[in-house]
């Protein structure tokens, strides 16, 4: 597959998967509509930890007390905590309730939600053998567009005469759960053959990009994700989001551009991006980075967070 991420399409794209008429493609619709896909298989822990974080009376310690279940989660969360991109005033701490203290509750539930999912695409073992090696390469795109959004985020704080309200830690994570709805998507195709049904993989593909603008949403929404994650992963600004500054899906847009054109994908030619004049100083400095530069830029990015 060309293209960076599964919710990035050409217009020509739309037209052809319009054309296809297939059976699994209207049960996929129709599983999207009635809002009864399947969600990530998460461990219990973070399923609880959802559950805690939407409800309003939920303390740092809550959150602390429940991590300690689970000693893995728990250490990551604090060493993540002391990572330079999370750990702006460079003080390190070693106790849980501090780190989630320092996070924030819907911080900490973010982090640990696309620390899951990341394993979930690199280790899944549910699906079949082409599908688990789809959900690997999403995983692999995912990280690239997470890094490049803080490479831009990174790029406006230093290039802005003008605070600038976005922040690099959150941009990584939005780009990190962007095409979360692929575990659904796959589920149900996996469905789809176990019933004695055959659909070539090629065009099931086709079928998850087409679908997966739809579907990620659904599951954000479920988890409690607010309005940057649903909007970066519908590549849709909300209908009441009246917003003139920059916007974290006009930073996915542009870290998607940038990777187009990193990796000479003819997608770039129909791909356009509106952007102000410090964004364009940002893009002009990234592009005429080397791709040894860039990409070392990028492995720097996802080692300042840990994840």
């Amino acid at each position: 597959m060309s293209h960076l991420s599964f919710f990035w399409l050409k217009a020509e794209n739309e037209k052809i998967i319009k054309g296809l008429e297939s059976e699994f493609c209207t049960l996929v619709k129709e599983t999207v509509k009635h809002n009864t896909l399947s969600l990530p298989p998460i461990p219990e822990v973070l399923a609880k930890l959802h559950t805690l974080c939407n409800d309003e009376e939920t303390t740092v310690r809550d959150v602390a007390d429940l991590l300690l279940d689970d000693p893995s989660l728990a250490a990551s969360i604090i060493r993540t905590s002391n990572t330079i991109m999370f750990n702006r005033r460079n003080i390190i701490c070693h106790d849980l309730l501090t780190a989630v203290s320092r996070l924030g509750i819907m911080r900490v539930r973010d982090i640990a939600t696309a620390q899951a999912i990341d394993e979930l695409k690199n280790n899944t073992h549910c699906f079949e053998h082409e599908c688990n090696i789809t959900l690997s390469n999403s995983a692999m795109r995912s990280r690239q567009l997470a890094g490049t959004m803080a490479l831009i985020c990174q790029g406006f704080i230093k290039t802005s005469t003008k605070p600038f309200r976005l922040e690099p830690d959150k941009a990584l994570l939005v780009g990190l759960l962007a095409d979360i709805g692929l575990f659904g998507l796959i589920n149900e195709y996996q469905n789809y053959l176990n019933n004695g049904n055959y659909l070539d993989l090629d065009i099931a593909i086709c079928i998850f990009q087409h679908c997966c603008t739809e579907a990620s949403p659904i599951v954000l929404k479920h988890w409690g994700f607010d309005k940057d994650y649903i909007e970066v992963s519908s590549n849709k600004k909300m209908p009441y989001c009246n917003e003139q500054n920059t916007s974290y899906l006009d930073i996915a847009r542009m870290a998607n551009h940038l990777l187009l054109f990193k990796n000479n994908d003819d997608a770039i030619e129909d791909h356009h991006v509106e952007m102000d004049l410090t964004g364009a100083e940002v893009m002009y400095e990234l592009t005429n980075l080397s791709d040894r530069d860039f990409d070392s830029e990028l492995q720097n990015v996802m080692k300042s967070c840990g994840l």
